[in-house]
């Protein structure tokens, strides 16, 4: 899937487990940071591939990435199951310990929602043709679909459905959403 198929669609996770649990207090800055981890959450089991759109966003991240990538094996191995998603889980949970002594937010809510980001990529990857090797390191891949990454199938069943997804949960959670906003203007 592309980058932007991959932030709607940790979007819709997100917006799916904000109408199914009950949420802690939080502040509006938390609330931010928790949305921009769930995008990077969404981007980074590509961290294994260094053209990805996370390497893009750091300064000389393509070199890093190169330098990462022989580490983690080929694109959707390693970063693309759930022993990855455990792992990178422990060690984001490790860097919000460390920053949570200097940044005041909710360091478990930024963790979570980073979390949703990553699960995100590892159900959208198994709409696609290659599948994901959930149970790493067995080699076999998983997939749902045969859908190709920026094929027609993306752009006009993927994307459409995940738009169709977050509208019909903001229209029919509207209630949830707006006293989720009043507690940050309180």
């Amino acid at each position: 899937m592309t980058s932007r198929t991959h932030d709607l669609g940790s979007f819709t996770l997100l917006n799916l487990f904000i109408i199914s649990q009950s949420l802690p207090k939080m502040s509006i800055v938390t609330a931010f940071m928790a949305i921009m981890a769930c995008f990077l959450g969404g981007l980074f089991p590509d961290i294994d591939k260094p053209s990805s759109d996370v390497w893009d966003k750091i300064p000389g991240g393509s070199l890093i990435g190169r330098l990462i990538q022989p580490f983690l094996g080929a694109h959707r191995h390693f970063s693309h199951s759930i022993v990855g998603l455990i792992i990178y889980g422990l060690l984001f949970k490790l860097l919000l310990d460390y920053l949570g002594k200097f940044i005041l937010v909710d360091m478990t809510v930024i963790w979570a929602s980073f979390m949703i980001g990553v699960l995100s990529h590892l159900i959208l990857d198994s709409l696609t043709k290659e599948g994901v090797p959930w149970l790493f390191p067995i080699d076999i891949h998983f997939k749902v679909m045969n859908i190709k990454t920026g094929s027609w199938g993306e752009k006009l069943i993927v994307f459409p459905g995940l738009i169709i997804i977050n509208l019909f949960l903001i229209y029919t959670y509207y209630p949830t959403y707006l006293n989720l906003l009043h507690n940050f203007i309180n």
